[in-house]
């Protein structure tokens, strides 16, 4: 039986099992984020465009950082969506797959308010951000070391700053692409920031796999990611009309962009410097006290 991914475009779902086995389905639980990028991503998959003879696919979509948190309590799902900050919390049940990342090139998560306030006054402020092991937050206190922060639903940021609840906030996904329309002022550019301290682009959430499933199941999951990521590269009409269900407040012009700048080649394949930006990222997080213990990075090759 195959153990790699078989792409099917047709609606001809042929397995090619020998004559008189029975095939033995096994199901791979699968979380990610209910956004456009992560649903482009895992489009293939989802439509069963992309099938693996052998294995079936459910999908379950919640918030990342509430896959976060679940990840850290019990291994339930076999392959998560993560932040990059949560992985040293659940290092012991979980390798990081070596695609299916969102990464930033010198561009990430914002620091948006409706006035301008400088560095050293963000420090006196309570900042909005959107959960306590996400990478922006991370980086965040990277940025500005004892900054204070609360954490707030990520699409509720935007809404809360602009009645005055936060000087300001800390946005992730598509809101760094609307908060200008809402007439907030970035302050400060994360992967911007990050570029300037490493040269290195900013890694901001990945894949994760069980270890416990072994390194035949890792080896699949690895073409399958990629299988369903170079399908919707390649029909990006159809997994871009796919997307558009999740793309929150944004026109299909604005989705398109959103989902290419985290959904592109660097997806298929971190590259040498993406993995280096992880491990610096990770390690810097350690070294300056806010990740408590060091970092084992290892890629579920």
């Amino acid at each position: 039986m195959q153990s790699s991914a078989r792409l099917l475009y047709s609606k001809d779902r042929e397995f090619f099992m020998p004559i008189g086995t029975a095939a033995a389905v096994r199901e791979i639980s699968i979380a990610h984020s209910p956004d456009s990028d992560d649903a482009f991503m895992f489009y293939g998959l989802a439509s069963e465009k992309v099938e693996v003879p052998g294995y079936r696919f459910t999908h379950t979509l919640t918030d990342i950082e509430t896959l976060n948190q679940k990840a850290m309590r019990e291994a339930f799902y076999d392959v998560t969506a993560i932040s990059f900050h949560a992985y040293p919390y659940v290092q012991d049940k979980y390798a990081l797959m070596p695609c299916g990342g969102s990464v930033g090139e010198n561009y990430g998560p914002m620091i948006v308010a409706k006035r301008e306030l400088s560095l050293e006054q963000l420090r006196s402020v309570k900042i909005a951000v959107p959960g306590q092991l996400t990478t922006a937050n991370l980086v965040l206190q990277m940025a500005l070391p004892g900054v204070q922060t609360e954490v707030v639903p990520f699409d509720q940021i935007i809404p809360q700053v602009l009645s005055g609840k936060y000087d300001a906030g800390l946005i992730i996904h598509e809101g760094q692409l609307t908060y200008a329309r809402d007439g907030l002022k970035c302050l400060l550019d994360m992967g911007t920031w990050w570029r300037e301290q490493t040269g290195l682009p900013l890694p901001l959430g990945g894949n994760a796999i069980r270890r416990s499933l072994g390194s035949a199941v890792h080896r699949m999951m690895n073409q399958a990611l990629r299988d369903s990521v170079r399908y919707a590269l390649q029909h990006r009409e159809e997994a871009l009309a796919h997307a558009m269900q999740y793309a929150r407040d944004l026109d299909a012009a604005s989705a398109s962009r959103f989902v290419g700048m985290y959904v592109n080649e660097r997806t298929l394949d971190y590259g040498e410097d993406g993995k280096q930006a992880i491990r610096k990222l990770l390690s810097m997080g350690h070294e300056r006290g806010i990740i408590p213990h060091p970092v084992r990075v290892d890629f579920a090759e």
